[in-house]
């Protein structure tokens, strides 16, 4: 609610730090999602103070304000560096999916008549979310059940004369191995068709863990096929969230991205990004990020991250009834449960205990999992980690599987959700004991257990409602 009259600032931010109380901690390792941790304080800091200094910059027009071009510059430009060619043209985003976005478009754009995207079963939903926003098809194809990585013979059989682009994953998200990227690229440059890299989470991480002594596939723009790749800096480059990069092999393919409009009697219009207007906040706070760290820096944040993913990953492979599923490239690991130990189940108990570890949906023959992002902080906390998990395992063993009511899921699949409110799918859930507005954490077993009973269609379905009654 807006107030009748306006507030001090410190009355403000006290109310912030009230309202942020409940939320999951940002920094210290116990969250192993949406957050990344160099354990240097002294560099979060200096992004922070980098951000506030850029943030009341426009980004709409360069013309206006050449401090926010030199300082894409020098981002874009150590992204080329750091992904196989450097000087290629780019473009700094808000995030991965925006990258994404901006690569289909370019793709469809440069070959008319086209529409479809050819991408692994584990590639990021973003792409289906820019296929459904540009008016395009995606072609999912399927993944090796035992490595995760994309079948070539697969994406071969998919491309044909509609085909927009194919993707490749370095690594996917779900269980942090690299796809087949020289061939799928090479497979996609003797068909003529451009392909696209999402290292959204691995393109600032994967070249640390190679230099580390990691084995890493060749997956960037120095592989002939790759056409453009996409690196979010706001994960292992642990910049302030908002900071993405794209790059093209070249300078038309970048051209395709953009937009500019002269219909109209205003102000010139041309965006290379979605958004118009836009902060350049995150700009400076990705700058300022990798000016602290420098090469060393990151280096020695890649080795951090390399020990700690080896000793999770020994470490789940000595608890009973767990296992890590596939052989990770990067620092992502996917922990699969058995018929004694529910991981959705183990995830509640790790929470007690002050632990979040993230919940994944069976879906293509890959069962339900824990994700785990390792990061630089990681390694500091690994051992009480693996604590944790054991602790949590053997309390979900002993409780057995998360309880699905009986019916409900059928129930819910047979319901045109569309037909009813929100207040009645409210109460639906809570019928169940699902109470979506309770206040505080709720348990989440059985509404995981629920959703990875449904098909994803309905999934999607019931997601959607559980947004809009959470914000009412």
């Amino acid at each position: 609610m807006l107030p009748e009259h306006g507030r001090p600032a410190s009355e403000l931010l006290a109310e912030l730090s009230a309202l942020r109380a409940g939320d999951l901690p940002v920094r210290g390792g116990r969250v192993t999602a949406y957050v990344y941790d160099t354990g240097r304080p002294e560099v979060h800091d200096a992004a922070h103070r980098a951000y506030a200094e850029m943030i009341e910059v426009n980004m709409l027009d360069p013309t206006a304000f050449p401090s926010m071009v030199a300082l894409e510059k020098q981002v874009v430009g150590a992204a080329a560096e750091l992904l196989g060619r450097p000087g290629a043209p780019g473009i700094f985003t808000s995030g991965g999916t925006e990258s994404i976005m901006l690569a289909v478009k370019a793709a469809r754009d440069t070959r008319p008549g086209t529409g479809r995207v050819v991408l692994p079963v584990t590639a990021h939903p973003a792409f289906h979310k820019a296929a459904h926003y540009l008016g395009m098809e995606t072609v999912p194809v399927p993944v090796d059940a035992g490595t995760f990585r994309a079948s070539v013979p697969a994406v071969a059989e998919a491309i044909d004369e509609r085909t927009a682009l194919v993707v490749a994953s370095a690594p996917a998200y779900p269980q942090g191995v690299v796809d087949p990227v020289t061939e799928i690229a090479g497979l996609a440059a003797s068909r003529g068709v451009p392909c696209h890299v999402d290292a959204c989470v691995g393109g600032w991480l994967l070249p640390w863990l190679r230099e580390a002594g990691a084995a890493i596939p060749p997956f960037d723009l120095g592989v002939p096929g790759v056409t453009s790749i996409s690196c979010d800096l706001h994960k292992f480059g642990y910049a302030p969230k908002g900071a993405s990069v794209l790059l093209f092999r070249d300078a038309e393919l970048r051209r395709a991205a953009y937009f500019a409009s002269a219909a109209w009697p205003g102000y010139t219009i041309i965006n290379a990004t979605v958004q118009s207007s836009r902060s350049a906040g995150p700009l400076g706070g990705a700058w300022a990020t990798l000016q602290s760290l420098g090469r060393e820096g990151y280096l020695e944040l890649g080795r951090r991250t390399l020990e700690a993913t080896r000793r999770l990953v020994a470490g789940i492979g000595g608890i009973p009834g767990l296992r890590v599923l596939g052989e990770p490239d990067a620092s992502l690991v996917a922990i699969a449960g058995s018929p004694e130990i529910d991981v959705f189940v183990l995830a509640d108990e790790a929470r007690r205990l002050g632990w979040f570890l993230q919940p994944q949906l069976s879906y293509a023959g890959i069962p339900a999992n824990l994700h785990i992002t390792v990061t630089g902080v990681t390694l500091a906390g690994v051992d009480a980690m693996l604590e944790v998990i054991a602790s949590a395992a053997g309390t979900a063993r002993l409780r057995g599987p998360a309880a699905v009511p009986e019916g409900l899921p059928e129930l819910i699949a047979s319901i045109d959700l569309d037909t009813i409110d929100d207040e009645t799918f409210a109460g639906l859930a809570a019928s169940v004991g699902i109470d979506l507005r309770g206040a505080g954490q709720p348990a989440m077993a059985t509404v995981n257990a629920v959703l990875d009973a449904l098909p994803a269609p309905v999934r999607e379905a019931v997601l959607v409602r559980f947004l809009s009654v959470m914000y009412g």
